[in-house]
């Protein structure tokens, strides 16, 4: 028998999530961003059932957009890090890859290359993210001096990333909007601000294109209960089964290190799931754990292989009963919670060995 440690990928789920980005975009474009494996659901799978739904696909690298070109997907694809050598423009152009150009580098590259036709390309600019993009003060002469190339096609869209959209008592976001339309608003060009929580929670970032991320996989960006977030369906489901159970007397410990000592007789569930899977090493004691359809805690420190979990409050539990670790019931943001991380990484994380199941293709 297979090993049961396994996640469900709710095709239909992100269909919904992309058709909410879609409608909250507006007149705007919507762009599904699926880099890193589309956040560890698959991105020839997520990409397949949104490709009639959005307008393009991001991704952070050419190896990543080769992967969506050879699976037969056709709608154009962005390198939002832009090229890293010289040699992808031209590839960029056989297989009508999008460029951001995001450092003077990459421009002059693009100057210089002999391509078979111009390239889309995209101008990053930084309005206070400061991790890539060329200065606002620069973005007038950039943009004349991409429109004056025959290396480039015609639409060059202007774009940045908000650095705090998820905070959405922050300052922070309407301080970089507005010095990011005072800079661009003259220059006839479209713009592309909005990431999720742009498109979730700040209306004013919304623009010709939108660039839907985490929210298509059924996680809000957001701390806590927003009206647009919370109509997101989760698309990802890990689940497993108990193989082993045993109980554990007063003052003994569980695991590793003894990370866990139990202070009352405790009924103690084994899951076939751990680290070697993607799920967080650094998971503490009481990190919520779904069995049988309640929920348990985990307890001790999560091995390679393995967690084990505190059953003694359920109804009697057997061999075999299923496990949810995150999903439907558990969000990857609450275990993230319990881990010192972020949803993002909890689902970014699932390794290969976890064998990915697709509903509604």
């Amino acid at each position: 028998m297979a090993r049961p440690t396994q996640a469900i990928v709710d095709l239909e789920a992100l269909r919904h999530n992309c058709r909410l980005a879609r409608d909250l975009g507006g007149d705007g474009q919507l762009m599904a961003v699926v880099k890193a494996n589309a956040y560890g659901h698959g991105a020839v799978a997520a990409a397949q059932a949104l490709e009639p739904l959005v307008s393009a696909f991001a991704v952070a690298c050419i190896e990543e957009a080769e992967e969506l070109r050879n699976a037969g997907l056709t709608r154009p694809i962005l390198l939002m890090e832009g090229i890293f050598e010289a040699e992808e423009l031209e590839i960029a152009a056989q297989r009508d890859f999008w460029v951001m150009l995001q450092n003077h580098r990459q421009v002059e590259s693009l100057e210089s290359a002999s391509l078979p036709r111009p390239l889309t390309c995209w101008l990053k600019l930084d309005s206070g993210m400061h991790r890539l993009g060329f200065s606002l003060a620069e973005s007038t002469a950039l943009l004349e001096r991409l429109r004056a190339s025959d290396k480039v096609a015609d639409e060059i869209v202007l774009a940045t990333h908000l650095a705090r959209a998820d905070e959405l008592d922050n300052s922070f976001t309407p301080q970089q909007i507005t010095a990011f339309r005072q800079h661009t608003q003259a220059l006839g060009a479209p713009c592309s601000m909005a990431n999720s929580p742009g498109l979730l929670g700040w209306p004013e970032s919304r623009d010709a294109w939108n660039r839907a991320g985490v929210m298509l996989y059924g996680q809000s960006p957001f701390p806590a209960s927003h009206p647009e977030a919370d109509k997101l369906k989760p698309v990802m489901t890990l689940q497993s089964e108990v193989i082993a159970l045993r109980d554990v007397p007063v003052g003994d410990t569980v695991g590793y290190g003894g990370a866990w000592t139990a202070e009352r007789a405790s009924r103690i569930a084994t899951i076939p799931v751990g680290y070697g899977d993607g799920y967080p090493r650094n998971a503490g004691n009481g990190t919520p754990v779904l069995v049988a359809g309640r929920r348990a805690a985990l307890v001790g420190r999560v091995s390679m292989d393995m967690i084990t979990v505190d059953v003694t409050d359920l109804p009697p539990i057997s061999i075999g009963e299923p496990v949810e670790l995150f999903g439907q019931a558990i969000t990857a943001n609450e275990v993230a919670s319990h881990a010192g991380s972020i949803g993002y990484e909890i689902m970014t994380r699932m390794l290969p060995r976890v064998p990915r199941r697709y509903l509604g293709q």
